[in-house]
């Protein structure tokens, strides 16, 4: 456990993969983890709790620059699509609420930010003592029924892969298959 806490600890790593960017990222096409996590005014998020719409879930860090312009995309796409979608973003060590709350306000971040200790980022990021290391920031598109569809990991976001022109169109392809709600 010590090894997954210091890939957490190791901030924000940008490596260099090469991923066409529609295709369906190498976490994609699965259910996706459940969780209870808190946000800064303590409020708690589940996924289930947002059944029926889209959820963007993206893992960043606050001093991360590439996060920074995620979330900025990120607000854009909420802007844009409204009720249709929800955009949570996850943190963890050593961001603080101190750190989340600037953050917010510095970025006019109207979206939750939740805090995690470790356990459910190393679920959808599958960290194991064979790949130990965490790297943000990494999105992740979940359908109404619950299956990741798609993520953008740290070099499609170094990449300018993850603007709102790319997210929109993978938000698009959802909403299309997604059943009508009655």
């Amino acid at each position: 456990m010590g090894s997954i806490l210091n890939a957490a600890l190791a901030g924000c790593l940008i490596v260099s993969v090469s991923m066409p960017a529609f295709a369906a990222g190498a976490l994609s096409n699965r259910r996706a983890p459940g969780f209870s996590l808190p946000d800064s005014t303590m409020k708690q998020h589940d996924p289930l709790d947002y059944r029926g719409k889209i959820l963007l879930l993206e893992f960043m860090q606050t001093h991360c620059p590439t996060c920074k312009t995620q979330s900025g995309v990120l607000e854009q796409i909420k802007a844009k699509y409204g009720a249709r979608i929800q955009v949570l973003s996850v943190v963890v060590l050593p961001d603080t609420i101190d750190h989340v709350k600037a953050y917010i306000k510095d970025n006019n971040i109207t979206s939750p930010i939740l805090f995690d200790c470790g356990q459910m980022t190393a679920s959808y990021l599958n960290i194991t003592p064979q790949n130990p290391t965490v790297k943000f920031p990494h999105l992740f598109f979940i359908d109404a029924n619950g299956t990741i569809r798609q993520d953008f990991d740290s070099s499609d976001a170094a990449k300018g892969r993850v603007n709102a022109k790319t997210v929109a169109a993978e938000l698009d392809k959802l909403l299309q298959g997604a059943p009508q709600k009655r």
